[in-house]
């Protein structure tokens, strides 16, 4: 059998690397921590929530302070848009105190139509973060946060939109190449942002 001059051998390693080398990468770069999912109500008319109260939310995760940043992320995030006011969190305190809301994380839809009636809100969002924190692969450690928020109709006390989000964590191309991933604050506007983006859809 006749062999192969070694050269037409080089040269077809060199096209499968080329071919398959970026192939291996991109699916590595997938492995990275990134979810999103949501809901919007068909029935519901979006464009008439003017003005929102978003209440604190709940941390689900190692972080005491969690829910506060990202509570202030999505607040600052949500306003620039300039699609929606948001009430500011200090008269939502004022009306969680008078209508002696229990748990404001988690409010009845009972408590939330009498607090939006109070406060003149057209819906009220709650949220949860579920993950914020550094987690660590090995000897690479990256910044991952998971959260999901919903909207909830002053009127009615219903659920008319809901969204999560993933992101995030060590990739696989961390682990090959080193990296620390994104800073907290970066992670948490990205997930903020794709949260919106499931909102002005």
């Amino acid at each position: 059998m006749k062999r192969r001059p070694l050269t037409m051998m080089r040269k077809n390693i060199l096209i499968l690397n080329k071919i398959i080398l970026p192939l291996i990468l991109l699916s590595l770069t997938a492995c990275a921590t990134s979810s999103s999912t949501y809901y919007h109500d068909p029935n519901m008319d979006f464009a008439a929530v003017k003005t929102v109260a978003v209440m604190p939310f709940n941390n689900f995760s190692r972080d005491t302070l969690a829910a506060d940043r990202v509570r202030d992320v999505f607040i600052n995030m949500l306003l620039s848009t300039g699609e929606i006011y948001v009430l500011p969190t200090g008269e939502v305190t004022r009306g969680v105190v008078l209508m002696g809301v229990t748990n404001p994380a988690t409010p009845s839809a009972e408590e939330i139509v009498k607090l939006a009636s109070l406060i003149k809100v057209d819906a009220v969002i709650t949220g949860a973060v579920n993950e914020y924190e550094i987690i660590r692969s090995g000897t690479t450690s990256a910044n991952i946060i998971s959260l999901n928020l919903q909207m909830i109709e002053a009127r009615t006390g219903k659920v008319v939109w809901t969204a999560s989000s993933t992101k995030g964590g060590v990739s696989a191309l961390d682990r090959l190449f080193g990296g620390g991933g994104k800073p907290m604050n970066d992670v948490t506007e990205k997930a903020v942002n794709d949260i919106l983006n499931k909102f002005f859809k």
